[in-house]
């Protein structure tokens, strides 16, 4: 029997709890104690929708966009207009002038207006003359009808129909920003997730090569172990704080970038509690071809980009309408109704072929050469548009393929590793068997446990690789998994 056969002996202990601890590993691993609380990505994405300063100013998209409309819509207020002149001169009255209305602007190609004229003067306009029958008063209400240009559409219908799509473009925009802030958030905790079970693994790695370092020490010392022995331990123990201590900084720098993330109901930043610890459910990720498929039409028809998009050609029709609105000629009826259907002394008459005042506007551009370069420019932008979103939607859809076929390679690799991982647990335990018999050494064994931690910490980094690549297929089909 070998001096490595007595430490053996002397170690047993440790060897039977410590190393069968590391060996059963990253599943008793997950398991935490109770004086620590589970925070779970929902929680996460929760506080985050509730309280984060990027969902709150999302919100003000809503009433950036209600304001449009509402400016929009202010074009069809009605209008109160007041005229009033006078001229006197040498102690004569020239004339004077008051004219009031209102006009009623609507939807429809229609503008209708009210109003009354008061007009008297020795030198007044005979435009302007009305007689002293009813104290120089007279009421009239008429409507301006376009014929051609605006009876289909016009500035004002064609900006609150604008405003009304950038409502639906702000909705999209909303999305497509709380997203990316989830899609921000869940790679910041996945990675907080692999540097806290890392960390965790680390330590315990470490009070395995202490233990084991303090036993060689103590055999070397009764003579049952080498110098060199101990100058291992030590060396393997050391080791193993300095990897620990990479993996705590890392640990508390995942915290500091998850925190960022974290604010309370009044904006104010929260820092996290190193009592609560990232967990993961550990349900099996399966999706098919079908639900692939299923994936893909729902970002067809859902994603934000696509709806922007959809939107803007949804502008542009409307612009393309406007424009060509402006071929055809202006053509405007006027007609006023005068003291009708009252009289200034509120008798009842109407009598459309009596006592009115009708006129036409005419105009019309001879080349047209503007509004053709107009309406060109736009069914230009119309058919770049078109491009883009076909474009669009190939890109989006190619990403979710690309990421699909990335997550079930990673589901592979993460089943072949964890095999790797109880391997080297079989090959640690066959090792101290060895040792046992006499047939291995203190190096052997430190190295066995240098490639089970290795396996160990690269499988973790693997599970948080797939959680985030989840969490990039939702996105880059324009949606969002909770969880």
């Amino acid at each position: 029997m070998t001096k490595l056969l007595i430490i053996l002996i002397s170690l047993n202990s440790t060897l039977a709890t410590g190393q069968d601890r590391l060996m059963a590993g990253v599943d008793s691993l997950l398991i935490l104690p109770d004086s620590v609380r589970p925070f779970s990505i929902e929680n996460f994405y929760q506080l985050i929708l509730q309280n984060h300063p990027v969902a709150k100013q999302t919100g003000l998209l809503t009433e950036v966009a209600r304001q449009e409309i509402r400016m929009a819509r202010g074009n069809f207020d009605p209008k109160l207009e007041v005229e009033f002149l006078s001229k006197n001169y040498q102690d004569q009255e020239y004339y004077s002038i008051l004219n009031g209305s209102v006009k009623f602007p609507s939807i429809f190609p229609v503008d209708p207006v009210i109003g009354v004229e008061k007009n008297s003067g020795a030198f007044l306009n005979p435009e302007r003359y009305i007689d002293n029958e009813f104290n120089y008063q007279q009421f009239y209400a008429g409507i301006s009808l376009p014929l051609g240009r605006g009876l289909i559409t016009d500035e004002r219908r064609a900006a609150l129909r604008q405003a009304e799509l950038f409502r639906e473009m702000t909705e999209a925009e909303q999305v497509k920003l709380i997203n990316k802030l989830l899609l921000d958030a869940a790679k910041e905790y996945w990675q907080w997730y692999y540097a806290y079970y890392n960390y965790q693994l680390l330590n315990r790695s470490v009070r395995i090569a202490e233990e084991i370092f303090r036993r060689t020490k103590v055999n070397y010392e009764y003579g049952e172990a080498a110098q060199i022995d101990t100058v291992q331990a030590k060396i393997t123990w050391q080791q193993r704080i300095i990897d620990q201590q990479e993996s705590y900084l890392e640990f508390q720098n995942t915290g500091i970038k998850l925190s960022a993330f974290l604010w309370d109901s009044l904006s104010n930043p929260l820092a996290l509690d190193m009592h609560w610890a990232p967990v993961r459910q550990p349900e099996l990720w399966l999706m098919t071809a079908s639900g692939l498929e299923e994936l893909s039409n729902q970002a067809k028809a859902s994603h934000p980009e696509l709806q922007k998009l959809n939107i803007k050609l949804q502008q542009l029709e409307v612009e393309r309408k406007l424009a060509a609105e402006y071929l055809k000629p202006q053509l405007n009826l006027n007609y006023y109704l005068l003291n009708q259907p009252f009289d200034p002394e509120w008798n009842t008459s109407l009598q459309f072929t009596d006592d009115y005042k009708f006129g036409i506007d005419f105009s019309f551009p001879v080349f047209l050469r503007k509004e053709r370069s107009k309406l060109a420019q736009t069914k230009l932008k119309l058919t770049s548009t078109q491009f883009e979103l076909t474009l669009t939607e190939r890109e989006i859809i190619n990403e979710i393929s690309s990421t699909y076929n990335q997550l079930v390679n990673l589901q592979s690799v993460m089943q072949q590793q964890r095999d790797m991982v109880r391997n080297y647990e079989r090959l640690l335990a066959a090792e101290l068997l060895n040792l046992e018999q006499g047939e291995s050494d203190l190096f052997k064994i430190n190295v066995q446990q240098e490639k089970l931690i290795y396996s160990q910490t690269k499988w973790l980094k693997l599970l948080a690789e797939f959680e985030k690549q989840k969490a990039y297929l939702y996105w880059a089909a324009g949606t969002r998994k909770l969880g």
